[in-house]
Order: structure tokens, then sequence, then C-alpha cells
């Protein structure tokens, strides 16, 4: 794949890792993105890891549907 450098090939490493791990653990990708992405400048350092895939719960039960 071209990514044009290799700092957007290492950046679209890492989207791929979480698409391909948020598969992996049985949820929709662009929904888990998107929840992510909104938690995320909110999301205290020390709770970091409620955001990785095996860990993830949506933030309203509304989000899965």
């Amino acid at each position: 794949m071209f990514a044009g450098s290799l700092r957007s090939g290492q950046r679209n490493a890492a989207i791929m890792s979480l698409v391909q791990s948020a598969r992996l653990n049985g949820l929709n990708p662009l929904v888990y993105l998107k929840d992510v992405m909104d938690r995320l400048p909110t999301q205290p350092y020390s709770r970091i890891n409620e955001l990785l895939p095996h860990n993830w719960k949506p933030a309203s039960a509304s989000i899965e549907s």
C-alpha cells in the first residue's frame, strides 16, 4: 500500500489496527471509533484502557443499535 510518507503510513497502520481489533472483539468499527473519538478528549489518562476494543462499553445503550 502506498501511504505517501513514513509518518502517514504509521498513522494508517495504527487506525487499521484499531479497526481490526474492534472487528475481532465483535464490534462495529465505525460505532466504536466514533464513540472513542467523542470520549477521548475528556477521558482521564488513568482510565484510558477502558477505551481499548476488548474493554470498551458504549457510552449509552442507544449507540450500539
